[in-house]
Parts: structure tokens; sequence; C-alpha cells
């Protein structure tokens, strides 16, 4: 179910569209990381590279160019070499680039520095993301210093520079029906990854142990990478929001906590739920779930068209400032707590992200200083939390060490919302049937 050929091409031409006249955009790859030594990371593309063309090698650059009679895009990339390919695999080259993904030209990434201070010349503006890379922003500069050393023999170089995100960030904020359908895919296999690690889980397992149960579940659903690190927090360890050490052992009478999610063909899924390590949720444990589970519900309740983006994040923090001076932990009146941020102790994020290419996704909250309105397309995490850390005194403590978010993954609708990732049991009595087996 990849994004279709077409789909490329409208995200371009939408891209072009946004561009002024007579200018250019150059969009490098990502690169490939050294691991260790002589060995790399696994290669992840740029999300911005691959939102535009959906070509997936490294040491490459997008050039577009609206309004050119003979190639509005163009890609350099690496050539084919046999002995090379024998080594490190199969490359596309300049001819496969322009078979597979539709560019109007391309060249040999070695020919860079010959050809493209030439397609920048004579255009009026630049659009580029300036400051992600040093040292392909010298490169930027070392082609228009080569234009403009040319300028008594008539070279034009361009006079201004444009950040491209914005534009391009715009446009991967609202969701295609191609991309909600992979996002829903992602969502299924991430789903039954959290089922797997709850039925697996048992005291004196280790942490990394259900981590390797979610992989198995992404890898054998179709998705061979996590979207990010899987947290796996068991007891205490379920109060630090990234905790990815996943090394410790599984305590008979504790929580833990599993933040992960696949990533499917590039499109992200970002879900976390907690659960007792025994299958069974003790007295409190139990009053904080269904707390975080409520102010969850509330959140998801406000997710609609023509809401501001900060209203599920207010309905979450009212209903757990309320809940908390109900069981004792915060002690005052909740509008008085909620005005001064009282509940920032134990529940200290927001109540999610955007989502989509990137696990944290692209889009601006607060465009103008205004908190954003919710659109069809958007899709969001909800994932409210309290976290007790066991060393808070002023807490009784039988709270203390006491870590609980819930998060899944929702799209703005016409008609409110939809829950993406709603398969997988929330409640506190669902959870413990799917461990019971």
């Amino acid at each position: 179910m990849p994004i279709s050929k077409t789909e490329y091409s409208r995200r371009r031409r939408n891209l072009m569209g946004l561009m002024e006249p007579h200018s250019i955009a150059i969009i490098p790859s990502a690169r490939e990381q050294i691991r260790s030594r002589d060995t790399h990371f696994s290669f992840r593309q740029d999300s911005d590279f691959h939102y535009l063309c959906g070509f997936d090698e490294p040491d490459a650059v997008l050039v577009l160019m609206p309004g050119r009679r003979q190639a509005q895009f163009v890609i350099f990339c690496r050539d084919r070499d046999p002995k090379m390919e024998q080594w490190d695999g199969y490359r596309a080259g300049p001819e496969g680039v322009c078979e597979r993904h539709q560019a109007d030209d391309a060249f040999p990434i070695g020919d860079i520095d010959d050809i493209l201070p030439g397609l920048i010349e004579g255009r009026e503006r630049v659009y580029y993301s300036m400051g992600r890379s040093a040292e392909f922003d010298r490169h930027i500069m070392e082609w228009v210093n080569a234009i403009r050393a040319q300028e008594a023999s008539g070279a034009v170089p361009p006079g201004e520079f444009t950040d491209l995100d914005h534009l391009v960030h715009e446009l991967r904020l609202f969701k295609s029906a191609a991309e909600l359908k992979l996002m829903r895919k992602a969502a299924s296999i991430t789903t039954a990854a959290h089922l797997r690690a709850m039925r697996a889980c048992r005291p004196g397992l280790y942490e990394y142990q259900l981590e390797a149960e979610l992989q198995y579940a992404f890898a054998s659903g179709g998705a061979r990478h996590a979207a990010y690190p899987s947290i796996v927090g068991g007891g205490e360890n379920a109060c630090i929001l990234h905790y990815v050490e996943n090394s410790a052992k599984l305590r008979d009478g504790d929580l833990v906590l599993i933040d992960a999610g696949c990533e499917l063909e590039g499109y992200a899924s970002d879900v976390t739920r907690t659960f007792p390590v025994n299958g069974r949720f003790s007295a409190e444990q139990r009053a904080i779930y269904d707390l975080v589970l409520q102010a969850q519900q509330a959140a998801i309740a406000e997710i609609s068209a023509g809401k501001q983006w900060n209203q599920p994040h207010d309905a979450s923090v009212k209903v757990i400032t309320e809940g908390l001076v109900e069981l004792g932990i915060l002690k005052g009146k909740p509008a008085e707590l909620i005005e001064r941020g009282a509940e920032r102790e134990f529940y200290m994020h927001k109540v999610g992200h955007w989502l989509g290419l990137d696990v944290h996704d692209v889009g601006d909250y607060r465009p103008g200083g205004a908190w954003r309105l919710l659109e069809p397309g958007m899709v969001m995490t909800v994932e409210p939390g309290i976290y007790i850390s066991p060393h808070n005194k002023r807490v009784a403590k039988k709270w203390r060490g006491i870590g609980v978010r819930i998060e899944d993954n929702v799209a703005v609708t016409e008609s409110g919302c939809e829950v993406i990732t709603g398969d997988l049991p929330t409640t506190a009595n669902d959870i413990e049937a799917v461990m019971a087996g």
C-alpha cells in the first residue's frame, strides 16, 4: 500500500504552486550515519525528501524549479556502480530515478558542483531549510558564490533565501486518504504488538524481553522498524517520561508502561498502554489508571474541526486536577490549582502532538501566536499521564512510584474524530481480561 506516483507528483505540484515565480527549491536527502567504526545505523530517509518523491537512497538532492520549460523536477543521486552494489546493495541510478520516481531529469551526485550552480543562476529566490546540515549549508553558499563570481560576465545570483520548512510542513500536516490508510495499517500492527506484550508479560521477565515481543509483532505485521526507541518501563521506571534503557526486571505488584509504535512506509504509529505486571491492578493503581483514562476520554471529546489545538489539553488538565484533589494527592480548590499549574508536578507534558512521517510530526501549533484550529486530515496523539515520583514525600507512600500514561492516535474528521488505535483495549477491566487470556 505505498503512496502512489500520482500522489507524489501532486505533492510536488502543490509545493511549487506555493513558491514564488522564478524560484528554486533544494532538498537534500538524509545521509548514512556511522554506528561504530565501519558499520552504519539502518538508513532512514529525511521526511521532507521522502514526502516529495519517495526515493529512499542516501546522498541525493531533490531540486524543484516551477515554470521551467525543460525539467521542473530534477534529482541528483548516486550513479550505478556494480562493484559497490555487490557490497552495499542495489542503486537506482539516474535512469532508475527517472523511470521509477518520475524525475524529469537526473544526474550523478558527483556532477552536482558542475550542474546545480547553472540551475540556481537566474532564479530570484532559493527555498532551502538552512541550519539542518552545516556541511550542506556550506555547499549552498559555495554554489551561490560561484555564480556571484561570474556576475561581471552576466551571471545573475539569487537575491533572496527563504526557509522551505514552513511550506512543506503545512502540506505534510494534512493527511491524504492514502496516508490515513497507511496510518490505520500501522495502528493495526501496533495494536497487535501491544496485545502480544500484554499476554506475554509476567513477573521475572526483563523489560527488554517485552520489547522483543513488540519488535517481533512489528516485523511479523509487515513493519520492519519501530517508529522510535520503544519505552518499556516497569515500576518506578514508568515515571521517567523518555525511559529507553529497558533493562530492569519486572516485579510482581508493579505496573509496566509501554510506549511503542511501528513505522510503516515511513509513517509512524505512537501508542502507550500501562498495565499490571501480574495481570491485576491494585486499588491505588486502578484509581490512578481510571483517572488518566477519564482525562483521555475528556480530551478526545474535544477533538473536532473548528476546536482549538489546546482545548483537548485543557480538558485533560481539568479532569486530572479534580481527580488528584479527590484522591488527596493535591490539596486546594481545583480552579485555583489549575490557575497556578499545580498539576504539572504530576502531569508535566501536553496531551499530545502531531503524528505522521515523524513521530513528533511537523506543523505549527500556534501560527500567528494563537492556538491552531483543528481541521480534517490532521492526526494527533492523545496521551495524558500521571507520574508520581518515588521520592515525592509530600504524597502518601501508597501512591509513590506509580506512573500511568494512556496514548491513542486520533484523526480529525469532517464530523468529529476517528481514534485509529481504538481497537486496543483501554479500560482496566478489559486489560485484565486480555492478560488473563
